[in-house]
This record gives C-alpha cells, sequence and structure tokens, in this order.
C-alpha cells in the first residue's frame, strides 16, 4: 500500500475561481482513490480534477512506510506532518502557498523545519493560512487528516532512508475519467 498526496481542483457551483485542498490517502494505485476523494468532497463529484499528486514514500531523511495495523511494531516516536506555508509578493494580488511534508517528533519541531525552507524565506508575510508567523493550529498531522477507513486498517512508520531518492511529484491537470481509464 502507498500513502498518497494530492491536490484537489474544481469550481464548485457559486464560485468564481477554481478552489483546491489537499487530499492524503492510502491505496495501491492511484485510481483507487477516487471513491475516498469523492467522499472527501462531494460539491465536487464528477467536476472534480487533479493539479498534483505524488506517492509518499520519502521526506527528508525517512523512508515513509504503510503498515497493517494487525502487523504493527512499536513506533519510534516520529510523526508525518503536512504545512501550508503561504506568501505574498510585493504588487502581487495573489498568495501563494507551498505544501510540504515534515517528519518530526512534535509540532514545535515540525514549525521549525517548515521556517527553514526557502519559501519562507523569501515571501513577504510568511504565513500558514490566515495567521502571520507559523501557527500550530495550522499544521496537521497526516493521521489526522486520513479517512476512518484508512486509520482502522493503516499505521504510518518512519525509518532513516538510505538511499537519497526523493519522491516524484506529477504535476499537471489530471481528469478523473481519464485515470479511471487507466
Amino acid at each position: 500500500m502507498n500513502l498518497f498526496m494530492l491536490v484537489l481542483g474544481g469550481k464548485p457551483e457559486g464560485r468564481f475561481t477554481e478552489q483546491h485542498d489537499v487530499f492524503f490517502g492510502i491505496a495501491n494505485e492511484l485510481k483507487d482513490l477516487v471513491p475516498y476523494m469523492n467522499s472527501f468532497w462531494p460539491a465536487l463529484e464528477g467536476k472534480m480534477h487533479i493539479d498534483s499528486w505524488r506517492k509518499v514514500t520519502r521526506v527528508g531523511n525517512y523512508e515513509v512506510r504503510i503498515v497493517d495495523k494487525s502487523e504493527t511494531k512499536a513506533t519510534n516516536g516520529l510523526k508525518l506532518f503536512f504545512v501550508n506555508l503561504g506568501g505574498y509578493k510585493p504588487n502581487d494580488m495573489e498568495e501563494y502557498h507551498y505544501k510540504t511534508l515534515v517528519v518530526a517528533n512534535d509540532l514545535a519541531e515540525a514549525s521549525k523545519i517548515a521556517k527553514e525552507s526557502t519559501f519562507y524565506k523569501h515571501y513577504e508575510s510568511s504565513h500558514i493560512d490566515d495567521k502571520y508567523g507559523i501557527d500550530v493550529d495550522d499544521i496537521y498531522q497526516i493521521e489526522d487528516l486520513l479517512q476512518a477507513e484508512f486509520k482502522q486498517k493503516y499505521q504510518l512508520q518512519y525509518e532513516i532512508a538510505e538511499d537519497t531518492v526523493e519522491d516524484r511529484l506529477e504535476v499537471g491537470y489530471l481528469k478523473i475519467s481519464k485515470l479511471l481509464a487507466s
């Protein structure tokens, strides 16, 4: 099984611009997540697309493993965090975001690591969502973002990686219908 991180997009009824959200799920293949994506964002069922995605196997110096809860062994106390940094450029109306994953022992350590990112250092008023500075309310432990079915069956584990291979980030518009046809 694999942990997937997706940026979903679509234009819900009554909106003027495309909206986005991040979705995390566990499956063998990306297409196996479609029913979970629909239940995650029901207003976009049939109108949703994927803007980017990655199979999460490596975060920083750690290998990410999915373990069946029935085979669970003791954990090392590490956790995987999703951090959504936001920032502005002078004379630009857009708020830019940088989505990152961090393996850390706790929220304070995850915040510190996120503050070391190039994005954080180069944007004005870098913040997470509406708050200036890094605020623990806007950093999420991945286990808290997974749907109940995933949490009941699987546990995430982190071990020091022996290689330096980074996860491949798949970027570009992917229609759900095309994904299901593959």
